[in-house]
């Protein structure tokens, strides 16, 4: 049943919307200024008293190039001596969250992102993995969940032979198109050599899992090229693909303006992609966990979506939303219990603050009631594409239909439309609507409003 995914031209047309990607609910844009170290500190000593297991998130924000279809919070530099620097502040910080963390409390995950984490030199990132062994419970064996986002132009044998010293087990490569064409426009020039040669020393080096991600609808971009970009990938066995819509938003991201919007290609073109990306990765075994992903059927994510324990957090899907996450690093997200909490994302104020002593934390939220009611529905559909009202009103103690009210008449009309199915008992999200739903989960959003939505990409 979860393999079924039905394209529909017509229904995606009418509820290709803009929305959130839901790593969160509420969603980022709500965060606020009233949110400080305070509360972060608060609700680490309630994780402390309930030894809830762990999972970490640590921001490396340099590149030594710009991709102009960049949105990532990062810093443009060849100055490779910056980063001695920015760690420097950075084990400060570990060492000031880890003060109100148990010894107990098992790292079950770990993540370096960015910007490009292998910018870091071999014996800046045995620094930065020491710094963390010494403060956290890092686990040293297979059940670890250790991941880090690679360039394969930043990275060769010796880089991969490094990190499988260092505990890391998961890769996630970013490739997005490899038309040279296309990578000339992005200013992101990555031969498929670079690329395979490190997917092939993380199957000789038995990391567990490898991630590719691909982006549609970049510039000279056609529906044939990238189809070539989708099998040389598939060529490569990933274990998974992120297959992401580029949202071309200049004014809010600087490096797109340096993007022809006359190359862009055009919606009917981008649907072309994606369908066909579909159809490729259909045939090829994957299965569309949802929301952009693909899987094999033995990968952990698909495997956990068909025992119903699938989550989603600020690291996208997840096997480890029961942990608590904690952010580290210029604008790193924490979040832990009800509690969202935010680095400042300027990396002068961030290095600044943590100079004087004091946490970067500079935004966020406490989730309240209806906060985790809703934020448990939309984790229902946006996981499980269906929704058991008995079971959220045993948690919440409501009547579905009577909460709902105000929603039910929306849910009436996309089950019309032929997006969901619902009766007394559920709502089931269908084939044809299962690339839609964000649209769906949008409907169960108490902050959205029109004007909130151009913050956001589109659906499709």
């Amino acid at each position: 049943m979860l393999d079924d995914l039905r394209w529909d031209s017509e229904l995606i047309r009418r509820y290709d919307l803009a929305g959130p990607r839901y790593t969160s609910y509420p969603t980022a844009v709500q965060f606020h200024t009233q949110t400080g170290a305070f509360d972060l500190l608060h609700a680490l000593r309630e994780s402390r008293k309930a030894l809830r297991p762990l999972s970490l998130y640590v921001h490396i924000p340099f590149c030594a190039n710009i991709c102009y279809y960049c949105a990532c919070n990062k810093v443009i530099t060849k100055d490779r001596g910056r980063a001695q620097a920015y760690l420097q502040r950075l084990e400060h910080e570990i060492e000031m969250i880890a003060c109100h963390v148990d010894a107990r409390q098992v790292v079950e995950q770990l993540h370096l992102g960015g910007g490009t984490p292998t910018f870091l030199s071999h014996v800046e990132l045995r620094q930065l993995m020491a710094h963390l062994r010494k403060h956290f419970h890092l686990l040293d064996d297979h059940s670890a969940d250790y991941g880090i986002e690679i360039d394969p132009r930043e990275a060769d044998w010796s880089t991969m032979g490094l990190l499988r010293e260092l505990g890391f087990n998961r890769v996630s490569l970013g490739v997005q198109d490899l038309d040279p064409l296309v990578q000339r426009a992005i200013n992101r020039l990555q031969s498929l050599e670079e690329t395979r040669a490190i997917v092939e020393a993380a199957r000789t080096l038995q990391f567990r899992s490898v991630n590719v991600d691909l982006i549609y609808g970049l510039p000279l971009q056609t529906p044939d090229g990238f189809a070539r970009t989708v099998d040389e990938v598939i060529a490569l066995q990933p274990d998974r693909l992120s297959v992401f819509n580029y949202a071309h938003l200049p004014e809010r991201f600087m490096p797109q303006r340096r993007i022809d919007t006359a190359q862009l290609p055009g919606p009917e073109h981008k649907l072309q992609m994606l369908q066909r990306t579909i159809e490729q990765l259909t045939r090829a075994g994957y299965r569309y966990i949802g929301m952009d992903h693909f899987a094999l059927p033995d990968d952990d994510l698909a495997i956990a979506q068909e025992e119903g324990t699938l989550q989603r957090n600020f690291q996208g899907y997840t096997t480890h939303g029961h942990c608590d996450l904690i952010g580290l690093g210029v604008s790193a997200i924490s979040q832990v219990g009800d509690l969202y909490a935010q680095n400042s994302n300027d990396l002068t104020e961030y290095q600044s603050l943590l100079a004087s002593d004091q946490l970067a934390t500079k935004r966020g939220l406490l989730r309240n009631a209806d906060d985790r009611l809703r934020r448990a529905v939309i984790g229902q559909l946006i996981c499980h594409f269906q929704l058991d009202f008995a079971s959220i009103e045993a948690t919440f103690a409501i009547d579905f239909r009577n909460y709902f009210a105000d929603e039910w008449p929306q849910l009436l009309d996309m089950a019309t439309d032929g997006l969901i199915e619902l009766d007394a008992r559920g709502l089931t999200v269908t084939p044809s609507g299962r690339l839609l739903v964000r649209s769906i989960c949008m409907v169960f959003d108490a902050y959205l409003s029109m004007q909130k939505r151009q913050r956001f990409s589109r659906v499709i």
